[in-house]
């Protein structure tokens, strides 16, 4: 349980970071956003870490479950 914790804070610290480079460049380069658009930005990118989440849990799940093996008749032996 630790190391999730461990592994979430560096994770968010990682998004953090990458968020305020892309900020920095952005403003080097002259763009500029208003608020509604880094909410945007914000939720676009929250709305696309949480479908890769929900993406790889349920192909764990299928995996773990035996919703990907095959159902061959030889292996029934009828």
């Amino acid at each position: 349980m630790r190391q999730t914790v461990i592994f979430v804070m560096l994770a968010a610290i990682g998004l953090a970071i990458t968020f305020l480079g892309v900020a920095r460049l952005w403003s080097e380069l002259g763009v500029s956003m208003s608020l509604h658009g880094w909410i945007a930005y914000g939720l676009g990118a929250g709305a696309s870490l949480a479908l890769a989440a929900g993406l790889f849990f349920l192909t764990f799940k299928s995996a773990r479950e035996g919703y990907d093996d095959l159902d061959r008749p030889e292996d029934h032996g009828e």
